[in-house]
């Protein structure tokens, strides 16, 4: 379990990455600003941190280089903005930043960068034409033009758009369908499998996946 802050201004974004991950075991601060954010840092090291650019008070840019110039930048930090420019994308990462989501934030994408980011594993990154960055490139190495150009890698895979501007049942409620259907894709249909990667109990999980409209011939192998 990892300790994970969460920084957005926005109430219905914190609420669902709160839930999230929460969900997948971790421990969640949440912060609506710069401000929160400071004070969180101050009184702990986070193992990771969720950092909105656009905030009223400072924008999480900003914050970041005041953690670098403070030392307090010793930990992995993915910034998220659904309106930032690839300059500031690659602004962020010569600053420190480890990873850029774009929103609407993908399930997969997000549980992903996650987790190489808690793995303190995840290479350099590059900025892709369409704002997400690349892995295993570092940006120091490419002109302006070159970055803009650059490709995303299979790792970070563009998957299902969610709309997170919402009511959070709502989308909670397609971030659950989306993850049960990457479940039993992945375990070939199998409900006893899918059960045990989902921590639920098979009845539990049939009524979930009936309630949610969830295509249970969806992933099942078919004979030859």
């Amino acid at each position: 379990m990892a300790n994970i802050l969460v920084v957005d201004d926005e109430l219905g974004i914190r609420d669902l990455l709160w839930e999230i991950l929460n969900d997948e075991g971790h421990h969640v601060e949440l912060a609506e600003n710069a401000a929160q954010a400071r004070a969180h840092r101050q009184a702990e090291r986070p193992d990771l941190v969720l950092l909105d650019i656009w905030m009223p008070d400072t924008d999480g840019v900003t914050l970041l280089k005041e953690w670098s110039a403070t030392g307090l930048l010793n930990m992995p930090v993915i910034m998220m903005s659904g309106h930032a420019t690839i300059d500031t994308a690659v602004e962020a990462t010569k600053i420190g930043a480890l990873a850029f989501l774009e929103k609407p934030i993908t399930l997969q994408k997000l549980l992903k960068t996650v987790e190489l980011g808690l793995s303190k594993s995840l290479p350099k990154l590059s900025v892709a034409s369409n704002g997400v960055l690349a892995v295993g490139v570092s940006s120091s190495q490419f002109s302006a033009h070159e970055i803009s150009a650059a490709a995303t890698v299979e790792e970070l895979p563009p998957e299902q758009t969610f709309n997170l501007d919402k009511p959070l049942r709502d989308a909670r409620d397609e971030f659950e369908k989306a993850y049960f259907e990457f479940h039993l894709s992945r375990e070939g249909g199998s409900m006893t499998r899918v059960a045990e990667k989902t921590g639920l109990e098979r009845t539990h999980l049939y009524r979930k996946l009936k309630q949610l409209g969830v295509d249970l011939s969806k992933g099942k192998k078919t004979a030859p």
